[in-house]
């Protein structure tokens, strides 16, 4: 079974209002192990980077052992961190990429691990879905921004396709790691 931790809590301002003018984000970070896979997911933007490597250090990982990189979509809180892993792959939408080599990556990615296509937030969405001893995880984006995230998302590329993709996913899984703050159980 694969195991999914969040290694650090992601935060955004983008749907509060406030007289600054200023959005400040960070996607949540998490650390997925399953047999041989070391991935991190979502390296995102932080004020710096020894936060993510004291984090994966308190996990007995060091930047050398992760061997994957995901990222679930391509806007930049997501993904600015990814060349802090020179010897990962680099899995997103478009391909899995070893160095400069782009392969296929297949949705079944491992025994317990399935990479599904949800567009919605952006055309290039991708949710990580884990079987763990305690359910179904799923590590989705701006799918969801947080738990209770609000219906109308401002960055969507399609609102429509993204209503579909947060009813698939609510079906599907049993934790939501949402793109900006901590994983939280669904109610089903």
């Amino acid at each position: 079974m694969a195991e999914v931790k969040v290694l650090i809590e992601g935060y955004t301002s983008a749907d509060v209002k406030d007289n600054s003018g200023e959005e400040k984000t960070c996607s949540t970070i998490s650390l997925v192990k399953s047999g041989n896979i070391i991935m991190v997911v979502d390296p995102g933007v932080l004020e710096s980077q020894e936060l993510l490597k004291n984090a994966l250090t308190k996990e007995g990982i060091g930047i050398n052992d992760v061997n994957y990189v995901f990222v679930t979509h391509s806007h930049a809180d997501h993904y600015r961190n990814v060349g802090m892993f020179p010897k990962a792959k680099l899995l997103e939408y478009f391909a899995l990429w070893n160095g400069n080599v782009a392969q296929e990556w297949k949705e079944q990615f491992a025994e317990d691990i399935k990479i599904i296509k949800t567009p919605g937030h952006s055309h290039t969405g991708l949710t990580l879905l884990a079987d763990t001893k305690e359910g179904v995880v799923a590590i989705c984006g701006d799918i969801f921004w947080k738990e209770n995230s609000p219906d109308f998302d401002p960055y969507a590329d399609d609102m429509e396709l993204l209503k579909q993709n947060r009813e698939m996913i609510l079906k599907i899984a049993d934790y939501i790691v949402p793109g900006h703050a901590g994983m939280y159980k669904t109610k089903k």
